[in-house]
């Protein structure tokens, strides 16, 4: 079932989420659901606090990056040909590598991208769908999107790493995004 997704304003995107046990109600089906409602809107991530739940689930699939990558460029990034997974309760260990630039969007804040400094690595601890434990390190694109995506459950949003003069130059896009004056092509669910 597709999901919609909460715009910018809606204070579950402040929360920092909570962890969950293996008996959470209906797992399996709200993972379903969240990869059918990324799916639908074209994202390449998504966490739980954008689907209106305070809890430490998201899930990342950056292989569709990689398949609409030109030849060229699969080069650029360590990660090809990305991943697919699903990441709960789950804890950075340690962040790694310099600092890159990446024209980051989400989809509870439509048509703002800006470029953004996230670490080149990093090394997570979570539990996958089974309830398995797992410690893993990415890099690339991947890291990236585990990054942006672990923001959301700490409360966190990727405009958050923008300079004050550049945030409040968004102010009126941010505005209209929190009334739903903007249109997009997916389900989304506006502040009250």
């Amino acid at each position: 079932m597709i999901l919609p997704i909460v715009a910018y304003g809606t204070p579950i995107l402040r929360v920092v989420s909570k962890d969950i046990t293996p008996d959470y109600p209906e797992l399996p089906k709200l993972i379903e659901d969240m990869w059918e409602t990324m799916y639908s809107s074209n994202g390449v991530g998504l966490a739980a606090p954008q689907i209106n739940r305070d809890i430490r689930l998201f899930v990342v699939d950056s292989q569709q990056i990689f398949n609409n990558l030109e030849e060229e460029e699969k080069d650029k990034y360590p990660d090809g040909p990305g991943i697919k997974q699903v990441f709960i309760n789950a804890h950075i260990k340690e962040l790694n590598g310099e600092e890159w630039a990446y024209n980051e969007g989400c989809l509870s804040i439509p048509k703002i991208r800006e470029d953004i400094f996230r670490s080149e690595e990093v090394t997570m601890e979570y539990v996958d769908e089974n309830f398995e434990s797992r410690v893993s390190t990415f890099n690339g694109i991947s890291a990236r999107i585990i990054l942006h995506e672990y923001d959301h459950i700490e409360g966190k949003l990727f405009i958050d790493y923008l300079k004050p003069l550049k945030r409040k130059l968004l102010k009126g896009k941010l505005d209209d995004i929190t009334k739903g004056k903007i249109n997009v092509d997916y389900k989304m669910s506006f502040p009250r």
